[in-house]
């Protein structure tokens, strides 16, 4: 008896440490109280007007941009294709951005919209829980500081170096460990600059209306991204700030950050 109650012992403690192994691969979440804000800016491009009222309920976003060390988990266990390392003229005449591409404590990029949202399916089946990329509201919704928003013109603070990596503190020299610099309001880190972020939503212009909960246009061909990166200029780091590539493009400053929806 004593040797099966051990048996069952070790078999649960065996279960567990195999448990809290995958975890650690997986990304770590802030909780995001839902509420109330005025989406847009008078200070930006014209696709960032009107600004309007925007309600999201609560949601759990990625306390970082998700890592290589994280994207590697992912493609080892499912066979997807590991990102190329960037490979164009301009990275190939700059031997300096060869130095950071594929360190696992930075954000990965190259990466497709549609990488993006095989990484969620995966995280989701994996953890039985929901998760996907975050609507554009629900991302400038954290970004701003959600509900102990101090609204700053970037995640966390009005000066950039504070909260971001960008051409003039990179050097163009590539991305930067997740986590280096200050958090915004909820803890949240480099939600301005380092990689730009796939959002779920497809690009569209804003209505005016009040809404909740929008999730973007019904039809189109492109998607958005957000936050600037380490490659581009201050501009681009503003919360408000909208781009819209195409879903299938990949560059070496498209990276991604995970929503886990609250049900």
């Amino acid at each position: 008896m004593k040797v099966l109650f051990s048996f069952v012992v070790i078999a649960i403690i065996s279960a567990f440490s195999t448990l809290n192994s995958q975890n650690s691969k997986l990304p770590e979440m802030i909780f995001v109280e839902g509420g109330s804000f005025q989406m847009g800016s008078n200070n930006g491009y014209d696709d960032e007007l009107p600004i309007h009222k925007v309600t999201v309920s609560d949601f759990y976003i990625g306390k970082f941009e998700i890592t290589v060390g994280e994207f590697k988990h992912f493609c080892k266990e499912t066979g997807h294709k590991f990102p190329n390392k960037p490979n164009n003229e301009w990275y190939n005449e700059h031997e300096n951005v060869k130095e950071w591409a594929w360190r696992d404590n930075h954000p990965v990029v190259n990466i497709t919209w549609y990488d993006a949202i095989a990484y969620c399916e995966w995280l989701s089946e994996t953890t039985g829980e929901k998760y996907t990329l975050p609507t554009e509201a629900q991302w400038e919704f954290a970004a701003l500081g959600g509900n102990k928003s101090k609204k700053f013109q970037y995640a966390g603070s009005d000066n950039l170096n504070e909260v971001a990596w960008y051409d003039e503190t990179t050097y163009e020299r590539g991305t930067k460990p997740v986590g280096q610099l200050k958090a915004n309001e909820l803890g949240i880190f480099d939600m301005s600059g380092n990689a730009f972020e796939w959002c779920l939503d497809t690009y569209g212009p804003y209505s005016g209306k009040s809404v909740k909960d929008p999730e973007g246009a019904k039809k189109g061909q492109y998607k958005t991204v957000r936050g600037g990166c380490w490659y581009y200029i201050d501009e681009f780091c503003r919360i408000a700030q909208r781009d819209s590539p195409k879903p299938t493009l990949k560059n070496f400053y498209y990276g991604f950050r995970v929503v886990k929806i609250v049900e």
